[in-house]
């Protein structure tokens, strides 16, 4: 995950915003750690209890796991002011489905499944306007 990351990761650039999508366990954080290191950031957690967290290295980077917001009012979302981040950041959001149409209408969408073996992953890709179009992992 963190290998596919990094390949991902050094194609981002301020004002990407990418969705992480799968089960607890899945490798979404890890994923995360290797677009951060494709951008020299070293030290990413899970922000699960603290929702975000900000990395600075070639670009900015926001890690976003909103895991703790599903059922919570949308207010709490948008106090995190991730609108206005996003034009010199790359978000990278966690559990992000109900809250991703309140940023933009353009992102990587990244589904992670369980495979057969137990650490075997099955990812797809989707890009959601004109920016991901040709997009491959």
């Amino acid at each position: 995950m963190k290998s596919l990351g990094a390949l991902i990761g050094e194609q981002l650039h301020a004002g990407d915003l990418v969705l992480l999508k799968g089960d607890l366990g899945a490798g979404k954080t890890a994923l995360t750690q290797g677009i951060g290191s494709a951008l020299g950031i070293t030290g990413i957690t899970s922000p699960t209890f603290v929702i975000s967290r900000i990395h600075h290295g070639k670009e900015t980077l926001v890690h976003v796991d909103a895991y703790r917001l599903v059922g919570e009012p949308m207010a709490i979302f948008d106090d995190l002011d991730l609108d206005t981040q996003l034009q010199s950041s790359i978000i990278v959001i966690e559990w992000g489905e109900r809250f991703i149409d309140r940023l933009a209408d353009s992102y990587l969408e990244i589904m992670i499944e369980f495979g057969v073996g137990d650490n075997d992953r099955v990812v797809t890709s989707k890009g959601h306007g004109a920016r991901w179009r040709g997009f491959q992992l």
